[in-house]
């Protein structure tokens, strides 16, 4: 007698491989903005997911996504690794879970250079914000992205806004990253800096003051607090020497303890009044508007760049080109300006 299909293990196997397979993107989407944190994970892998038919799916996804009305704030926090941003990331949220917020973490763990692989730990360090049913933690691994920001963040942003989160934090690596590429993604950009760490002469350097909407003197506690004190009276001077921000904003200077849990309700309302500012002239939205003007032109130097690298031609002629401006034999603009004349012959 013929097995069936249905219940032979074998063919039960082949269907939930299938099914585990097979995304239907109405109703992953259906499934994310009733909260369902499993559909949101699934969404996420999906935007992360360089196979062309997730790529697919995803863009339907995130699409459906983006017409979800929502009201949230973006906020990334940056600074030098060891400088404390998973563990203040754990006390903030807390807060702002016990204010009713429902808060997503989206945090990028280095990749190795070497192997590609990511530790992908921010969970076990964030152990009890975790376990809150109103957060959501996601570590993405950083990849070769500038700024340890994956590609596909903006999109994870998205995404956790459309399941109902209202504030979404976006923890950077922090190595050597490109903070023009956080400060591009959030509403408010905070930085987090260390006292007595021979941080502070490199945290008044004018770019890095120019993008921050808020500077945060962390591990304030016993034989730190007194330098900890001295580090925001110098950040508060060198901030008096420039212009506010195009809203009218200074950035504010203050410093917390993680651990002591201390200065962190002082935080959240400076954040709450920066967002109050920008809302009462436009530039929230404007800041939106212009955010998703420059994810359009990023999008499509990434389109570009990735169809470039998948050409066969191209595929083919660039080991040679390759070993010609290692020896020598021609300059790095010269292949470039070769490989692209082949490039656009064929598209």
């Amino acid at each position: 007698m013929e097995k069936n299909k249905n219940t032979d293990p074998k063919g039960i196997s082949q269907i939930q491989k299938k099914r585990k397979n097979t995304v239907d993107p109405t109703t992953l989407v259906e499934a994310l903005c009733k909260g369902n944190k499993t559909a949101l994970g699934r969404a996420i892998t999906l935007v992360e997911s360089n196979n062309k038919k997730h790529i697919e799916e995803a863009n339907e996804v995130v699409t459906q996504c983006l017409k979800r009305p929502t009201k949230s704030i973006r906020i990334g926090i940056t600074g030098v690794p060891g400088v404390g941003k998973s563990t203040f990331i754990e006390i903030f949220g807390q807060l702002l879970t016990s204010q009713g917020n429902k808060v997503a973490v989206l945090t990028v763990d280095p990749t190795s250079s070497q192997s590609r692989g990511s530790i992908l730990g921010d969970k076990t360090r964030m152990e009890v914000l975790a376990k809150d049913p109103n957060a959501f933690i996601r570590p993405s691994p950083s990849g070769l992205s500038l700024g340890g920001v994956t590609r596909k963040t903006r999109e994870s942003i998205i995404l956790c806004e459309a399941a109902g989160f209202s504030v979404i934090l976006i923890e950077t690596v922090g190595v050597g990253q490109n903070e023009t590429t956080v400060h591009g993604m959030v509403d408010f950009f905070l930085l987090l800096k260390l006292a007595g760490a021979g941080d502070e002469l490199q945290g008044i350097k004018r770019g890095i003051i120019e993008m921050a909407d808020g500077i945060v003197i962390n591990k304030a506690d016993g034989d730190n607090l007194a330098k900890a004190k001295i580090a925001k009276s110098e950040f508060e001077g060198a901030l008096q020497l420039f212009p506010p921000k195009e809203n009218g904003w200074k950035p504010k200077v203050s410093f917390c303890s993680s651990i002591e849990n201390t200065g962190i309700v002082e935080i959240w309302n400076i954040i709450n009044g920066y967002i109050d500012k920008s809302k009462e002239t436009d530039y929230f939205n404007e800041k939106r508007k212009q955010q998703n003007k420059n994810w359009l032109f990023e999008a499509i130097e990434e389109r570009l760049k990735s169809d470039f690298f998948s050409d066969s031609q191209i595929s083919k002629e660039i080991g040679s080109y390759v070993e010609q401006v290692i020896s020598k034999e021609i300059s790095p603009f010269y292949a470039a300006d070769q490989l692209i004349t082949i490039f656009k012959t064929r598209s």
